[in-house]
């Protein structure tokens, strides 16, 4: 194949990130309430022990996973005029790396049983080495068809792959119920991408020999990976501490809590870089648009999300037990204390799209270094007052680090803080007044559970967007949600970059 058959198709660029956009928000949506539906329909039929077993092996897992992509799907996104050679050699490093890493979990499962003091552990972690194997044959195929912008694509296999490993799940408990149904489910949901991604791609490896230049994409990989190796402590150190010194009851509440509400969130704004950093990539020459194409998508982001999280933090004492029982309602209070940490990240999760976009990897890299700094402290600092402890001190350090975060990204680039401050606040103080209004009107909402959450939504939606009215900013992102509502496809305009 030809070096431009890898090239995304010419065309509009606002057109292409429009209808990538929707198709990737609407596959998130349905990813996200089956995401949901695991939740409550897994939560019924395991118990809260089966699914500490398993939240002692996610750190584990995670880790292993941060080395197993290097970076370099990224590299062969962003490389201009990729040639089959180079992804051809980038394909056999995702191979071996991912057989090496295989081996390692295996290798390391008794040390980790023994760490936790729970045996049941140590088959679980060196069967999940079947899941690393399947991401490493797949890796480049799914960076193609990122590459080519083949959004619908994607879609349908993510979320054909996040129904199947939810049946899966539910079909095996009535076969072993036990934490091996949730293996089943995630492992299946790791496989049948690499299947349709080889299906999809026309692209086929061939023999592995050396090519020369490679070591550009490689340097290229490594911020990412180092960012990621950093971003591990901070997002997985909080379950090894609670799993250690709690027990796996402790770690179930904590890990059904996480999964309820901040899990989602990160699946509202990691899909979307499939169609930002590309975007932007190519916008950051031209400064003026490369503010103003993340300045529209950012408030749209905070205006679906946060009143969501407003809603359920404030009533998450109804919300736990209902959706998931009454076996469950201790994690209500850990749930409350998360959703404060949830009001930011939409905001600052996309924080990425900018460092990777701009080239600033190292820069990505220290930050990661800060977050984990930060995030370990915190949880140190809650860990005696077991996994509520530990939740209200993260949520503490996310308010702490945010200013930080937009500073240190606004010293370089098209954006500056002053852009993020203005147009972020309307939505944020928004959420936060909702959430509150809906804690003091709780005596008076109905009676009845359904009623009582569906009326907390809508007033949750209402008074964010009422505060964002009252801001000019605001005022201007919600003209551009309402410009999403005709169902009508997106012209190119004739200025766009080609």
């Amino acid at each position: 194949m030809q070096a431009n058959a890898f090239d995304p198709p010419e065309g509009s660029l606002r057109r292409s990130v429009g209808r990538g956009a929707i198709v990737t928000a609407l596959a998130q949506s349905v990813r996200v309430a089956t995401q949901v539906a695991s939740v409550i329909v897994l939560s019924r039929l395991l118990s809260p022990h089966d699914f500490g077993v398993v939240a002692m092996c996610a750190p584990v897992l995670a880790f292993i996973a941060l080395f197993q992509d290097f970076g370099l799907t990224q590299a062969t996104i962003q490389k201009s005029g990729i040639k089959h050679e180079e992804i051809n050699y980038l394909f056999w490093i995702n191979v071996a790396v991912s057989v090496l890493l295989a081996c390692v979990l295996a290798g390391a499962a008794p040390l980790v049983a023994a760490f936790y003091g729970e045996p049941r552990v140590a088959d679980l972690v060196a069967a999940l080495g079947l899941q690393i194997i399947a991401y490493g044959l797949g890796a480049q195929h799914l960076a193609l068809l990122t590459r080519r912008m083949q959004f619908a694509r994607l879609a349908i296999i993510d979320v054909a792959s996040a129904i199947a490993g939810l049946v899966v799940s539910i079909a095996w408990t009535f076969v072993d119920r036990s934490y091996w149904a949730l293996f089943a489910g995630t492992l299946t949901a790791a496989v049948l991408p690499t299947i349709c991604f080889w299906a999809s791609s026309r692209w086929r490896p061939s023999l592995p020999r050396k090519v020369g230049g490679i070591s550009e994409l490689i340097n290229f990989g490594a911020g990412i990976t180092g960012f990621n190796f950093a971003n591990f402590f901070a997002r997985n150190l909080d379950n090894v501490l609670i799993g250690k010194y709690w027990g796996e009851a402790q770690l179930g509440l904590y890990d059904r809590a996480y999964k309820l509400l901040l899990f989602p969130l990160s699946q509202i704004t990691n899909p979307l870089s499939k169609v930002m950093v590309p975007a932007l990539s190519r916008l950051k020459d031209e400064p003026d648009r490369y503010r103003s194409a993340y300045l529209r998508v950012m408030p749209l982001i905070l205006l679906v999300a946060l009143p969501s999280v407003a809603f359920a933090t404030a009533m998450a004492d109804v919300l736990i037990p209902f959706v998931l029982g009454e076996q469950w309602r201790q994690s209500s209070s850990i749930f409350l204390a998360l959703g404060f940490a949830g009001l930011l990240q939409p905001l600052n999760n996309p924080a990425g799209w900018l460092f990777i976009s701009q080239g600033r990897s190292g820069d990505f890299m220290r930050w990661g270094i800060v977050t984990a700094l930060t995030s370990v402290l915190a949880f140190v600092v809650g860990l005696p007052y077991g996994a509520l402890g530990v939740a209200i001190a993260y949520a503490v350090s996310e308010y702490l680090r945010t200013p930080f975060l937009w500073l240190y990204i606004g010293k370089t680039g098209p954006l500056r803080a002053s852009h993020i401050l203005r147009a972020a606040t309307p939505f944020v103080l928004g959420a936060h007044l909702a959430l509150a209004a809906i804690w003091f009107a709780k005596p008076l909402l109905p009676q009845q559970h359904i009623l009582a959450m569906a009326s907390a939504v809508v007033l949750s939606y209402m008074i964010t967007i009422v505060v964002a009215l009252a801001f000019a900013s605001g005022r201007e992102a919600l003209r551009e949600a309402l410009k999403l509502l005709p169902a009508r496809a997106p012209t190119a305009a004739p200025s766009e970059a080609k």
